[in-house]
């Protein structure tokens, strides 16, 4: 595999930990942090290209491009003092120097010493460099001496032998470098080596968004833009709903409600994924930015289903995840007795364990939901006007059954932009075989959240009176929700999902918006090879 150059930057993530290089240089991730935006902002004044002259002996050339091949490396400094002897070059960086011998910690050194070497390259005599913190405002001084020197190049060497063998390294055990690393949600350490049998316990890990709420925008013929750094929702010429950016998750559209390509620019850089919904809540797809990452993962994906007894294998922990989930349901939730129907699901979950092909596993599921379905409406309140004969959809013909279709197809929704998030693709799945139009690995890693967000979902909206009989419209062609019915499940299914739960494998608290990434995450590990077996999330 042919490489490109270095980038100087990366030479500081290898030296600090080879796993988020690999993560970052490799497989294309990144997330920002509290670290990395302030970061960002004390390289604002320096990211301008030009040069100044101080009292016309100094020449001060700011974000300069160096690049060799001869060295296999690519930088942009920050600040380069070009002198009549040496030119020296500056890295700015945020806080304060550590209290070491070195006044600096080795990737920094590394980095600013990689850009040494590209300008001794280019026919400079650069012998030191300075490091400027910020905080501080204090700058250390770098000797490119031969020691640092040959650590660089021995590391420059290190990292391209890496990258160029698409390996993943395993994560670091117990590092406190991890905790505030701006890819420790996506790297998953703790989690991972707990799985892998390495460690014993599990960090609390920052959230990912967990503060953002998804925007959900039904108005007929409406008209969703953008006004600085608010999304605005407006009916004709009337604005009808504002919310900010910064605090959006995703944006659903239902019906005819047109988006203006600035908004939809802005929202691809932000990541935020826009999904497309009939007027009656039919999943048609998705838009998301082009983050460009989990090539790798990708092709382990097609390898994998392409594969002889992968989908078995997959497939079998997603069914037995759903019907134990379902069964919990039952059991938490029963307002009768369903000792039968529990026993029933007990027995199917060990039959799934057997299985041995997908026809045998379909077959199971198809015998669980039966018994599932049949039990369901001993779980509605008996004074309500609801009640549900059998699952039935396309179109469904109750409103306990439009209740549940609208609820699948918005966690279908979220399951596609957690998949598209991690880089996997959505289409080719291991239970669900691939078909036109079909997320089908949404609707694997689905399987499991159906009785626990879905199913969920409709029991509380329906006896906490969030819905009632008079939110729906029953026609010869099916059964679906009025516009503010619609509204007052939408707000129902965003609770749920928004809600904390305990993680029943790593004992830390997430919300369900959280828990549908991290278990993307751990089948992109499975399939990279990381981990052995997906591990179902199943409640208790």
């Amino acid at each position: 595999m042919s490489l490109p150059l270095l980038p100087a930057r990366m030479l500081n993530e290898y030296t600090y930990c080879p796993r988020l290089f690999v993560l970052e240089w490799v497989h294309g991730e990144w997330a920002p942090s509290a670290d990395t935006v302030d970061g960002d902002r004390v390289h604002r004044r320096v990211d301008r290209p030009d040069s100044m002259d101080l009292d016309g002996q100094e020449r001060r050339l700011r974000s300069l491009d160096l690049a060799s091949e001869a060295l296999g490396l690519v930088a942009r400094a920050d600040v380069v003092d070009a002198r009549t002897d040496e030119v020296v070059p500056i890295d700015f960086k945020r806080g304060s120097p550590p209290a070491n011998a070195e006044g600096a910690w080795e990737p920094e050194r590394v980095q600013l010493c990689a850009q040494g070497l590209l300008l001794r390259e280019g026919g400079s005599v650069c012998k030191r460099g300075f490091l400027w913190f910020a905080e501080a405002r204090r700058r250390v001084e770098v000797v490119f001496d031969d020691e640092l020197v040959s650590r660089t190049l021995q590391l420059v060497a290190e990292a391209r032998a890496l990258a160029e063998s698409g390996s993943l390294p395993p994560p670091l055990e117990d590092s406190p470098k991890c905790p505030r690393c701006s890819l420790v949600g996506i790297c998953l350490p703790d989690e991972t080596n707990l799985l892998r049998g390495v460690t014993e316990r599990v960090r609390p890990i920052v959230p990912a968004r967990d503060d953002a709420v998804g925007v959900h925008v039904q108005r007929h013929r409406g008209k969703v833009g953008r006004s600085g750094g608010e999304l605005v929702v407006r009916e004709g010429s009337k604005e009808v709903g504002r919310a900010r950016l910064a605090e959006t998750s995703s944006l659903a559209i239902y019906g005819n409600v047109s988006v203006t390509t600035p908004l939809l620019a802005d929202l691809a850089d932000r990541g935020i994924p826009v999904s497309f919904h009939s007027y009656g809540g039919w999943f048609r797809g998705i838009f998301h930015g082009s983050g460009g990452h989990g090539v790798h993962a990708r092709i382990a994906q097609h390898r994998v289903a392409a594969s002889a007894d992968g989908p078995v294998k997959l497939a079998r922990r997603f069914i037995e995840g759903k019907i134990r989930n379902s069964r919990v349901f039952l059991l938490r939730n029963k307002r009768e007795d369903l000792t039968a129907q529990v026993k029933e699901l007990k027995r199917l979950t060990a039959s799934v364990r057997g299985a041995e092909t997908l026809g045998t596993l379909l077959g199971l599921e198809g015998l669980a939901a039966r018994v599932y379905f049949g039990a369901l409406p001993r779980l509605f309140q008996s004074d309500l006007s609801f009640d549900l004969t059998a699952r039935n959809r396309r179109p469904p013909r109750d409103p306990v059954n439009a209740l549940l279709s609208f609820a699948y197809s918005f966690l279908a929704r979220e399951c596609t932009s957690a998949v598209m998030r991690v880089g996997l693709d959505p289409s080719v799945g291991f239970l669900h075989q691939p078909r036109p139009g079909r997320p089908a690995l949404a609707l694997d890693l689905m399987e499991e959240f159906r009785p626990v967000l879905a199913d969920s979902a409709v029991i509380r909206a329906i006896n906490n009176g969030e819905v009632s009989p008079n939110d729906f419209v029953v026609r010869a062609r099916g059964c679906s929700l009025t516009q503010s019915g619609r509204g007052a499940f939408i707000k129902s299914l965003e609770r749920r999902f928004g809600e904390e739960v305990t993680h029943p494998l790593f004992g830390t608290r997430l919300s369900y918006r959280r828990v549908l990434e991290v278990q993307a995450r751990l089948l992109s590990r499975v399939l990279l090879g990381e981990l052995t077996e997906y591990p179902a999330f199943t409640v208790r």
